[in-house]
């Protein structure tokens, strides 16, 4: 891929909701005209809102494939069907803990209503009273306490500041914290449902409120067959054109790339800093089937590129120690193998010989073994990079470095 940039890359604003769409936009519709959509653009853009019941929102499911929006990427209708009985909750999870991504806040922010209609239509459908809003950050809070000021039905809607932390946005954080528990999920892997709450994140509400309006079949009219509808990424990286951008799913990663303004890039770390790195190969198609299929995963929506002009295994390390200090420090794989994780990074970027080894033998331990899944995506997205980056290690090993800086590619900061 021919490099594209003949300008300083701009730095990346944890709040920037910059956006832009690659052929025709569904959640970003009017936003080209707006910085933001009030109750009035907002129907005036998309139209009312249908009303649904529970089988015909399961019908509308199923019949449209809209599988989740979120890190994990699960089905909206698995969770609906698997709901306990009894008082009944909607939150949507809007605190975007991974600092690599945008998009929740875009949706919040700009076009907050496709968010709260698809959040109140599953109330309806499920007997819930209220929907509540989880955030991080004032701003955000205060963006969509505006939004629902505008709306008849705002005494349904309650926003909620969480606290800050990567391990924090994770579903059963979220509901811990609003219960007025520590922000940091519990040692069980249950999910919400079996206490009859309904999280989903904030993108699959808005896929939601688009997929009422449309219908399954005009909902399906793009995508991919097994993946339908368009989904948001958040671009970042060696790129002259940072932002959110909506695609359809199954969009070329090269069209992408060209789109943004790439520089020449050496990897390619897609699903935020629990995903993959991933060689940049223009063919990937940007889907969760098609991610997998390059060795990677969807997860949080976010494709953020290294370039040659910064030392990727500099990156790599800055990230890891990152990840170590957000552990949840609620049990030994986060408490130690994180750390020692780092550590092994950060010494085979200055050229140490055993650090390798001692890498992979430290995210075979961490794996599966915590009480939440943080070391499994701390050990995949190393892994995953020691992988690719094999030129790139043996220059290291042989030199003690490559003789490039860190150029800070790979956004952290801090979330707590």
């Amino acid at each position: 891929m021919t490099a594209l940039l003949h300008r300083p890359l701009p730095t990346q604003d944890p709040f920037d909701t910059s956006a832009w769409a690659i052929g025709a936009p569904r959640l970003l519709a009017g936003l080209q005209h707006v910085e933001r959509l009030d109750v009035s653009t907002h129907l005036a853009t998309h139209g009312p809102l249908p009303g649904t019941d529970l089988a015909k929102l399961l019908a509308y499911l199923d019949g449209g494939g809209l599988a989740g929006r979120g890190g994990a990427g699960f089905p909206l209708a698995t969770k609906l069907r698997t709901l306990a009985d009894g008082p009944r909750q909607v939150i949507v999870n809007g605190t975007e803990s991974e600092p690599a991504s945008r998009k929740d806040r875009v949706l919040l922010r700009r076009t907050p209503h496709l968010v709260l209609d698809g959040a109140l239509a599953v109330a309806a459908a499920i007997g819930a009273r209220d929907v509540t809003v989880a955030v991080h950050d004032e701003q955000t809070a205060a963006a969509v306490r505006a939004a629902v000021s505008e709306r008849p039905d705002a005494r349904r809607l309650a926003v909620k500041i969480v606290p800050g932390g990567f391990v924090s946005g994770e579903a059963r954080a979220v509901v811990r914290a609003l219960r007025g528990g520590p922000a940091r999920p519990p040692g069980r892997r249950t999910p919400p449902t079996v206490d009859g709450v309904l999280l989903a994140n904030v993108e699959t509400f808005a896929q939601l409120a688009i997929l009422l309006r449309l219908g399954p079949h005009r909902f399906a009219e793009t995508g991919t067959p097994a993946e339908a509808g368009t989904t948001l990424l958040t671009v970042g990286g060696a790129v002259g054109r940072p932002g959110v951008v909506e695609i359809p799913l199954g969009t070329p990663l090269g069209i992408v790339l060209a789109a943004a303004h790439s520089a020449e890039p050496q990897a390619i770390v897609v699903g935020g800093y629990h995903g993959s790195w991933i060689a940049p190969i223009a063919q990937i198609r940007l889907s969760r089937a098609g991610i997998a299929s390059a060795g990677g995963t969807f997860g949080a929506g976010v494709l953020l590129v290294v370039d040659h002009a910064t030392c990727a295994l500099g990156e790599l390390a800055r990230v890891t120690g990152w990840l170590a200090g957000e552990s949840a420090r609620q049990c030994g794989p986060c408490v130690f193998g994180l750390p020692a994780l780092a550590a092994d990074v950060q010494a085979l970027a200055m050229g140490n010989a055993g650090a390798v080894a001692n890498a992979f033998a430290h995210a075979r331990t961490v794996d599966g073994r915590g009480a939440c899944a943080h070391p499994d995506g701390a050990a995949r997205f190393v892994t995953s990079a020691l992988h690719l980056l094999h030129d790139e290690t043996d220059q290291h090993l042989r030199q003690g470095g490559c003789g490039r800086p860190t150029l800070g590619r790979l956004p952290i900061g801090a979330t707590r």
